[in-house]
């Protein structure tokens, strides 16, 4: 269901690995494709480009560095939210959480979120994901109900950061999609 409407619907992707070529940015371009696809304008916002700091570390919120400003107002202006993560130690990324607790209600209250996660492991980014989508409810943003999770992920994209599996890349697709449509529905009003 492309948007139709006058307003652009603006969906944001979170990267939250630092890594050149990774897995997690290979497998949000998919979903931002789905978004793009929905007819949305897409964006994939790498967190080491914002000169993130660790929350409480610089005493007035003020002295934070520009790019703080800049990845809450991108986020701020999306009308969905695309969070990537890997799973490290059964937890989602610090890079992730970092910029998660330097943003709050103002950016991601009613918001559309999707998650997607990759991991080396066989039992993919279960765990990721669950603590994902709790810290989502939390801010108080609209969490899809299908999220995916990646297992094995340095075998499962080519070189060219597409996946082998084709049911499992139409599945990161229409998370990009389903933010997208949601999206849509909750600014028609």
């Amino acid at each position: 269901m492309p948007n139709t409407d006058n307003q652009s619907i603006y969906v944001v992707a979170l990267c939250g690995s630092l890594r050149q070529g990774s897995s997690t940015h290979a497998a949000l371009q998919i979903a931002l494709s789905g978004a793009k696809d929905a007819g949305a304008e897409v964006e994939l916002l790498d967190l080491g480009a914002y000169q993130l700091v660790f929350q409480g570390s610089v005493a007035n919120e003020a002295d934070y560095p520009p790019g703080v400003f800049k990845l809450r107002e991108k986020v701020k202006r999306a009308h969905g939210i695309l969070l990537g993560s890997p799973e490290y130690h059964g937890s989602f990324s610090g890079v992730l959480k970092s910029a998660l607790d330097l943003m709050g209600f103002d950016e991601f209250e009613d918001k559309v979120i999707g998650l997607v996660g990759v991991s080396g492991g066989r039992m993919g980014a279960v765990n990721a994901l669950s603590m994902l989508r709790t810290v989502s409810t939390a801010l108080h943003a609209w969490v899809v109900p299908n999220d995916v999770s990646i297992p094995r992920s340095s075998e499962a994209f080519d070189a060219n950061g597409n996946l082998h599996d084709a049911e499992l890349a139409a599945r990161v697709k229409a998370v990009g999609r389903q933010v997208t449509e949601f999206a849509a529905l909750r600014n028609s009003r």
